[in-house]
């Protein structure tokens, strides 16, 4: 008997042991990561970088589940689902049309937006300050945007008065931006060349159709296509001596000319914040939408030698990073 209560008192012991140390144990947290561009990549990376600053280890306080649609918006429908059945705590959607297949999949999960042009438009969130819904974040719209770029390519390429623009009308936001360019246009006094590109082989014949238009420079409206494939856009773009400008940095670190947008890696960073608070009990629906305050220009100079082209120094000592 003496035998017994003292290995039931161990047993109890054991189990109180046990209890104690799951208690004392952290939570892990479940985000997951949807992006139809490819990965991983510096989007992603920014991302878990923002949540270590915050003090997040992997593996022991937070799992990022990652999911890449590669440019597909069914796939992502699809890794969207994948995330809800995994019921992650959180999901981070890595550009537009991702929150847009993640809100299709749920209206309970978390969404954080790293970044949106036009949430709002797009029917994302009632409004910046009261999201209202379960998606919230960073949005990066701004419209001057689509003036400036035009104005800085028309620095970097003299006498420039015909310019191409690439968009895709399956982007969420692509009918805005289209709008914009072609205000900014008119009022820098250039003729816009609109070519549709909905998919990989749209791109050559939408550079020779610009070319046989007698176009002198490109704007690229960012969408999953072309960021999917923005180093055959580039080496395209080389190829048909078309000076092109792009809204994100990735697109020059291709090997394209140049950029002019949000630091999409900082607005990752950001998201991880955002994040961070709805773990923390905050409702979506309360935390208001940022936009960035500051944008970045980048300038590949190979790209420009390349192209035969001398950018002005004026231009270059006003770049944000240089890529020699």
């Amino acid at each position: 008997m003496i035998a017994r209560a003292a290995l039931t008192g161990l047993l109890a012991l054991g189990l109180l042991a046990t209890a104690l140390s799951s208690a004392t144990q952290p939570k892990i947290h479940h985000v997951g990561y949807l992006s139809l561009a490819p990965g991983p990549s510096p989007r992603s990376e920014a991302l878990l970088q923002g949540l270590r600053e915050i003090g997040y280890v992997e593996g022991q306080t937070i799992a990022v589940e990652y999911r890449w649609a590669d440019g597909s918006l069914e796939r992502a429908r699809q890794a969207a689902a994948d995330l809800v059945r995994l019921n992650v705590d959180v999901i981070v959607t890595g550009g537009p049309q991702a929150t847009v297949a993640a809100k299709q999949t749920t209206t309970m999960t978390p969404i954080v937006m790293a970044f949106d042009y036009d949430p709002v438009g797009a029917g994302l969130v009632a409004s910046l300050a009261r999201p209202g819904g379960n998606v919230t974040g960073l949005s990066g719209i701004n419209t001057e945007l689509s003036g400036k770029r035009l104005d800085l390519l028309k620095q970097a390429v003299p006498h420039l008065a015909r310019v191409a623009v690439l968009w895709n009308p399956v982007e969420p936001n692509a009918e805005t931006f289209l709008n914009e360019t072609r205000v900014a246009g008119k009022r820098l006094g250039m003729q816009l060349e609109i070519l549709k590109v909905t998919a990989a082989h749209d791109l050559e014949p939408g550079m020779q159709a610009a070319v046989r238009h007698h176009a002198r420079g490109l704007v690229v409206l960012t969408d999953p296509v072309t960021l999917y494939h923005r180093r055959s856009l580039a080496e395209l773009a080389a190829k048909y001596r078309l000076p092109a400008i792009y809204s994100e940095r990735m697109f020059v670190e291709a090997g394209g000319l140049m950029s002019y947008g949000a630091d999409d890696r900082a607005l990752h960073r950001r998201a991880a914040v955002f994040v961070d608070k709805i773990l923390k009990g905050a409702k979506p629906s309360e935390l208001p939408v940022e936009q960035p305050t500051t944008y970045e220009l980048v300038i590949n100079l190979r790209a420009a030698k390349a192209l035969g082209l001398t950018i002005p120094p004026s231009l270059v000592a006003r770049a944000d990073r240089v890529v020699e």
